[in-house]
């Protein structure tokens, strides 16, 4: 039986609804629109049969497939939803507040048995970032950061603290996803001169000075993103700072650290300076995508050694996202740039179309790994808003545009578990679409009145570097790892060592040296066939040089050493022993 094809969830100012999945994009007849626009919130289960969604009065739970209310639940400012991993317990967050009398508010976050309906329990969680608590995939365990630890349950009973993991000020904390052996990524912020950090432990072991499974140090870090990938063999840190002391970034400074399970960390060694933007796990975490520096930002896999494999060059984007499947890239510059997007095979390495998404604030893979979601979504953008339907080569299967007067406030598809839709042959040739396809406007650059009769000159900002493979260079496109960038080095040293060896012992036979502008006072270079006299008259004519540009450092206004105007002052007496021992050749 073939899998059905995922909905879509709109919510905006025309009420909340679903549509069909590819290729009818009709409204669907599972669940019936709910008019007006108190509907603050909605989520779905992580396989996709349960929905749950709040319109302004209650919180109502559905069964997908049978279109049943399984419950309702009287929470009116609900405004956060999850289901845990099994759909077992529906988390639902509404603002903490106090009473005017300064006494303790009541518990905000709930946690709700999905089968009874009953509340199991109740918690007082006053930040609404990490409100949600962190459960294993088969849920025998659940983690919460309460009060600089994390306290663990067993099997969803709330009861009773089973664990915890205390040290002194931990500020975020990453359950590992698949099965036992579970692990866990803590992050402790630095003060007073100490470094953050972040470390790993495998639960439950939390005690003793050994039982980090890894740990990594850093300065500079205000805040981290910490990213396991799939097989919980690793995670990936972002480390920001708010500001950059240099006043090169106006996003702060970030750094990019790799720690695996083993006990290996690294700092990955990113070729361009500037921000991090993005950095995403390929489903077979055996490699990772990063998309960093000055714009146009450079784009690069690396592998689990944090080795380059393969680098697309620079280009206007900030964001990276893989297929379901992982067998498709796609870069893109959403935001703040025009929302040009690449679609690149990742194991041929071959780009296969390079849509464009105007004005684009949301992007998400369809769970068939062959459908893309673009949207343009209030608050972020009030005006256009709307979204669109793509296939991977690049065609506008659908698109709906939001009536002037209205909002698009968000748009997802419907989750499903991995493996149920089997991997796809990819193909290059764009699909056949019955929308008309629009060429995005391009606003021509203003000329001023002086230039607008006379020919365009082409110049760029920036010139982009193509992706490795494209660009023009014989022999291996591969980039070297950094041991066989060493030791290149080190042969290409000896090489040349050797090569002045050589020319020291024969000079007649040495290359004539190409052309080059001499200083002012030297004279042109001679040989006397004695090695002793042309080693002199060799360390005189550094000496001069370095006088030379000490001169100019001088002349462009620098303040000298003491050392190094006794060095100028010997100019006269350098030239006069270099001209005594040429006069004798």
């Amino acid at each position: 039986m073939a899998p059905s094809t995922p909905l879509l969830t709109v919510r905006g100012s025309e009420g909340l609804y679903m549509v069909n999945g590819p290729p009818h994009f009709t409204e669907s007849a599972l669940f019936p629109r709910e008019s007006g626009k108190n509907c603050k919130v909605y989520t779905f289960s992580k396989d996709g049969t349960l929905f749950a969604w709040g319109n302004g009065e209650k919180i109502n739970v559905i069964n997908v497939t049978n279109k049943g209310l399984l419950h309702s639940f009287d929470l009116p400012k609900a405004v956060c939803l999850e289901f845990s991993p099994k759909n077992t317990i529906l988390a639902t967050w509404q603002p903490y507040t106090t009473s005017k009398d300064g006494t303790a508010g009541i518990p905000n976050l709930q946690l709700y048995d999905v089968k009874t309906g009953t509340c199991l329990k109740s918690f007082i969680q006053k930040k609404m970032q990490n409100w949600c608590p962190s459960w294993s995939e088969d849920e025998t365990i659940c983690a919460r950061n309460v009060n600089n630890e994390v306290h663990f349950f067993e099997n969803n009973n709330f009861n009773t603290i089973a664990n915890k993991l205390h040290l002194q000020k931990i500020n975020d904390f990453v359950l590992s996803p698949g099965p036992q052996p579970y692990k866990v990524a803590v992050y402790v912020p630095g003060s007073k001169g100490a470094p953050s950090f972040v470390r790993l432990y495998q639960y439950p072991n939390f005690d003793g000075p050994h039982a980090a499974l890894a740990n990594k140090s850093f300065f500079k870090a205000d805040k981290v993103t910490m990213l396991w990938n799939k097989k919980a063999t690793a995670v990936l840190v972002i480390a920001s700072t708010d500001v950059d002391k240099t006043g090169a970034s106006y996003y702060g400074e970030q750094t990019l650290h790799y720690i695996a399970a083993n006990g290996e960390s690294a700092v990955v060694q990113l070729p361009k300076n500037g921000p991090v933007y993005d950095v995403v796990w390929n489903s077979s975490s055996t490699e990772f995508c990063a998309v960093y520096g000055f714009m146009p930002a450079k784009a690069t896999i690396f592998n689990l050694k944090c080795d380059p494999v393969f680098d697309f060059g620079t280009g206007p984007r900030n964001a990276a996202y893989y297929s379901p499947h992982g067998h498709i890239l796609v870069l893109a510059g959403f935001g703040n740039l025009r929302g040009q997007m690449e679609v690149w095979d990742v194991k041929n390495y071959k780009l296969i179309s390079k849509p464009v998404a105007s004005d684009s604030t949301y992007f998400a893979w369809c769970p068939d790994g062959e459908h893309i979601l673009t949207a343009t979504c209030a608050p972020r953008l009030r005006v256009n808003n709307g979204y669109k339907i793509w296939h991977y080569t690049g065609s506008v299967l659908h698109k709906y545009d939001v009536p002037s007067n209205g909002e698009l406030w968000q748009v997802s598809w419907q989750p499903f578990l991995d493996g149920i839709f089997p991997v796809k042959t990819i193909t290059y040739q764009a699909v056949r679409s019955d929308v008309p396809s629009e060429e995005p406007k391009v606003a021509t650059a203003y000329r001023p009145p002086a230039l607008r009769n006379k020919p365009v000159t082409n110049s760029k900002l920036h010139e982009e570097e193509p992706p490795q493979n494209m660009k023009p260079q014989a022999g291996n496109d591969k980039p070297l790892s950094k041991t066989a960038l060493k030791n290149q080095r080190k042969h290409e040293a000896k090489k040349a060592a050797k090569q002045e060896a050589r020319n020291e012992k024969s000079p007649d036979l040495a290359p004539t040296p190409a052309p080059q502008s001499t200083p002012r006072n030297t004279v042109s270079q001679s040989t006397s066939g004695d090695p002793e006299i042309d080693k002199k008259i060799k360390n005189l004519k550094k000496k001069l040089k370095a006088i030379e540009q000490l001169k100019e450092q001088a002349a462009a206004g620098k303040q000298l050493e003491k050392n190094q105007l006794e060095k100028i002052q010997k100019e006269k007496a350098l030239l006069q022993e270099l001209e005594d021992l040429e006069l004798g050749i």
